[in-house]
């Protein structure tokens, strides 16, 4: 479908914006709103953090407008952000714990209100089979939040299916392919939601939802289908389904609240609503002990738009890091800080972030990879490829059996990974059977969130992965390979129990020790032990300074961070029975600070280091 255009920046506004006119920024960031606002809802299913990733999405847009060399590629440029912005988000939301909030702070906390269909229907006054569309897509699939945002946009004529493939990463066919299936889980979603609303209703229906608790999800979704398919009273209900295509063609983007539209009016308001939260932020590190007064996330989010808008030049690129240069000297280790108490959690898997067209200028000439054991993991970002070339990496992985969007540099290798039950199937063994000579084998078994597997069950899996023929690594547990009786004692174990082949063992290990020579030392000896408890070689395939003891993340500085990878580079190359290691990962963004890239060709201080690393 042809998109209308409406409300779509044009390049001569992007470039005024871009040279640094602040009327003209006001504007771009005003015509962007209504995109982002409706992208980022109905991701997050009308989610209370909706307002707050709507305004962190215009921050990183604001602040690496001048890297954008294409003004025309602003509005694929901008889906791609917000995608990357709402995967970042539920990242968080899946690895930071639930903390108690104090009666005292209850204030602070945002009302959630009604979910994004219920908004659709109220504020687009939709009726009878579009209303049934809009409440349907609360049964998807929580991998398909991302691609209803973006296909409810196109069918409204507001994106192309360049910009929605784009903004997944995929190719137009595959984005067609998800799509069709996406419209079918929809479809079938249209039969439960008629069906539950037929008066009367049906007897055999409501006992089978006997036990379902009233909340859309895709598992109920397939037990009430199967009953409306056979039963004679339901089945009728829906023979009159008018294709999702023609109710949904032409349709409204939702309008943008006025609050939130108001907190975005302009450079002049935003100044004035963050002066309130730039003082509480003051008062509290006065304190030194936290916050004094709360101070919500929207809050922090106007401070930094308006410190984006007013403060940064356009005409310059506004990253701290030089942006010239991806091959500087290594990093001189910084003072070392009280230690911290030393842990080997890791977060969870990242989601593979979105590729964009690629709008960023082109790199010099990558330098020849440094180390055959040096790689990196990698999810896609705009620039993705670019970076990759850039970091000097022998070999990388993406969590999956293929490398969609990213392209290998020559001399790199990529490596499969089967990440979990959900993978152990034909097309994903057959794809990384014909990727290499390697396969990666679940990530992070031992926890919740992750693969999440019990040793039983990765053992009764293992012959489906061994027959592919490939090197196989174990499973990559979180922590504790060393440990006795451990998730990855017990599978070793039973693995050689059973007679089945395991080619190398893959670890992955996050120190919460933030001085240098303690942190490379507890690595060093926990990859020892490793290896004298099963005598095979070993896969470092996550590593970096994240320190998980407190229930949240806290990341070092980056002359720290950037002092331990010029420092565990040189210890990891002179361990023989150490064959890869991998950093986590390629992608910096303001919630994953341990990153190399911050664009295709914009290293951080830490990733300056990872180029320069012997």
């Amino acid at each position: 479908m042809s998109r209308t255009g409406r409300a779509t920046p044009d390049a001569a506004l992007v470039s005024a914006a871009q040279q640094g006119g602040a009327q003209a920024l006001d504007a771009l960031v005003a015509a962007s709103l209504p995109l982002v606002y409706n992208i980022v809802g109905r991701a997050l299913r009308g989610h209370a953090d909706v307002d707050d990733v709507v305004q962190e999405t215009l921050v990183r847009v604001v602040r690496h407008l001048p890297d954008l060399r294409d003004p025309g590629a602003y509005r694929p440029w901008l889906v791609a952000i917000t995608i990357r912005q709402v995967r970042d988000w539920e990242l968080h939301r899946r690895t930071t714990p639930a903390r108690p909030v104090g009666v005292e702070a209850m204030h602070d906390v945002p009302d959630p209100g009604p979910d994004f269909a219920d908004l659709t229907i109220a504020r687009l006054g939709l009726t009878d089979q579009r209303r049934e569309v809009a409440e349907a897509t609360r049964w998807l699939d929580a991998d398909d939040q991302e691609l209803i945002a973006l296909w409810w946009l196109e069918e409204a004529g507001e994106l192309e299916r360049s910009d929605l493939a784009g903004a997944l990463g995929l190719s137009p066919n595959h984005a067609g392919v998800r799509i069709h299936r996406m419209k079918e889980q929809i479809q079938t979603a249209r039969t439960v939601v008629r069906a539950l609303r037929a008066r009367p209703a049906c007897t055999a229906l409501r006992s089978v939802a006997a036990s379902w608790n009233g909340k859309p999800d895709s598992l109920w979704r397939k037990r009430l289908a199967r009953h409306v398919r056979d039963c004679g009273t339901c089945a009728p209900t829906s023979g009159d389904l008018v294709p999702i295509d023609r109710l949904l063609a032409g349709i409204s983007m939702l309008p943008v609240p006025a609050a939130l539209a108001g907190k975005l009016s302009g450079p002049a308001a935003l100044a004035a609503k963050a002066g309130a939260a730039t003082a509480k932020v003051a008062a509290a590190a006065g304190t030194g002990s936290g916050l004094a007064v709360p101070v919500t996330a929207a809050a922090t989010v106007v401070v930094l738009v308006t410190a984006t808008l007013i403060g940064v030049k356009l005409n310059r690129s506004p990253s701290p890091e030089p942006a010239a240069n991806p091959l500087p000297a290594a990093v001189a280790p910084a003072a070392s800080p009280t230690p911290a108490p030393a842990t080997t959690r890791p977060p969870a898997t990242p989601t593979p972030t979105p590729k964009a067209r690629s709008t960023t200028r082109a790199p010099a000439a990558p330098p020849a990879a440094t180390s055959p054991k040096k790689g990196v993991a990698v999810w896609n970002f705009n620039g993705v490829s670019q970076a990759l070339a850039s970091s000097t990496a022998s070999w990388y992985y993406t969590w999956n059996p293929r490398h969609e969007g990213v392209t290998t540099p020559r001399g790199a290798q990529f490596v499969p990974m089967i990440w979990g039950t959900k993978d152990v199937n034909d097309s994903a063994l057959a794809a990384a059977k014909a990727a290499g000579p390697y396969l990666l084998a679940f990530n992070e078994p031992d926890m919740g969130g992750q693969a999440d597997m019990s040793v039983e069950q990765a053992l009764d899996l293992w012959p489906r992965l061994q027959a592919t023929g490939s090197k196989l690594s174990s499973p990559a547990v979180a922590f504790g390979g060393a440990d006795p009786g451990g998730w990855l004692d017990r599978f070793m174990s039973g693995a050689k129990s059973r007679g089945y082949r395991v080619d190398f063992v893959a670890l992955h290990w996050y120190g919460g020790d933030f001085d240098t020579s303690n942190a490379v030392d507890q690595l060093r000896r926990y990859l020892r032990a490793v290896y004298d408890r099963y005598g095979k070689p070993i896969w470092l395939t996550e590593f970096a300074l994240i320190d998980f003891s407190g229930g949240g993340a806290r990341f070092p500085s980056q002359a720290q961070q950037a002092a331990f990878v010029t420092a565990a580079a040189k210890m990891l190359g002179g361990l023989s029975f150490l064959h890869r290691y991998a950093w986590f990962g390629l992608p910096a963004t303001d919630k994953d600070q341990s990153g190399l890239f911050r664009t295709g060709t914009t290293p951080t201080a830490v990733g300056r280091a990872f180029v320069a690393a012997r």
